[in-house]
């Protein structure tokens, strides 16, 4: 039911007019947006999920479709971030889909760059619609939690 009402949400989000220049609109912040299109079970702010996985989740510095790459707090982010792995392009570059990076607004297959000195995903550069380009600012990850698969019998 819960399921429903989300995808509800995000298809009548999705009709609004408003003159929307970027992405899809939403009153949906980057948490239960990545909950619900990733399937991870997770509470708390964004950058609280990285701990919240510990013995629940596998957690990566390695990304992988439907993954969830988890920004720390920094700066004006007080809460971090969540972004939602839709491909992976490059060992150091990947698209993804996330609510609120733009305020108000869903963005789907936007860049993400690594640029850490041991590219081990630490820090990245992510897509800015406004301007077309990477932002210029780098952001600290704690990495990726990775989707739980699903396990068929084997008998």
């Amino acid at each position: 039911m819960r399921r429903a009402v989300v995808l509800l949400a995000l298809g009548v989000s999705a009709c609004a007019g408003g003159g929307a220049q970027y992405g899809t609109r939403t009153s949906l912040s980057c948490v239960p947006y990545a909950r619900e299109v990733s399937g991870i079970r997770l509470q708390g702010d964004a950058w609280e999920w990285w701990a919240e996985a510990a013995g629940r989740y596998e957690r990566s510095d390695r990304p992988m479709p439907a993954a969830v790459l988890v920004f720390r707090r920094h700066g004006d982010m007080r809460d971090g971030h969540l972004a939602v792995v839709s491909r992976v392009v490059r060992p150091d570059e990947i698209m993804v889909t996330h609510s609120n990076w733009l305020p108000g607004r869903i963005d789907s297959d936007q860049p993400v760059v690594d640029v850490s000195a041991a590219h081990d995903w630490s820090l990245v550069r992510v897509w800015w619609p406004p301007v077309g380009a990477l932002g210029r600012r780098e952001y600290p990850t704690d990495g990726f939690i990775l989707p739980q698969v699903a396990q068929t019998a084997s008998r």
